[in-house]
């Protein structure tokens, strides 16, 4: 199974799903087969006037993940992980980093079609 990847609010899995994508504090990238796991800030991108869902999804793609859970996907960021084949599950704010990991795995949520409005 490929990587996910899942905004986080901090370095942990029991840390919040941070709802913004291309200004999340940072990344949890897991590798579902292993259950290994790395924090990747995301720190660059939060101080951009422009692009930083682009910049994001780069991060996001260089990192081999091929699921991306999180809160909301603006349309720009959106495109550029289709892009680079990155499935979207939003709106999961509102619970844990292990919560949303959990609920993917277990196969109860849906792939988005579209960015957020």
């Amino acid at each position: 199974m490929n990587k996910i990847a899942i905004t986080s609010e901090g370095p942990t899995l029991k840390d919040r799903v941070d709802p913004r994508f291309g200004r999340a504090a940072g990344f949890i990238i897991i590798d579902p087969e292993t259950e290994k796991h790395e924090y990747v800030d995301n720190g660059s991108s939060q101080t951009m006037a422009h692009g930083a869902g682009i910049q994001a999804a780069q991060q996001i793609a260089d990192k081999g993940a091929a699921v991306l859970l999180t809160g909301y996907v603006g349309p720009k960021a959106f495109q550029a992980l289709q892009s680079a084949g990155v499935k979207i599950v939003q709106h999961l704010d509102n619970m844990s980093v292990q919560e949303a990991l959990d609920r993917y795995l277990a196969g109860g949520l849906d792939y988005a079609d579209e960015a957020n409005k």
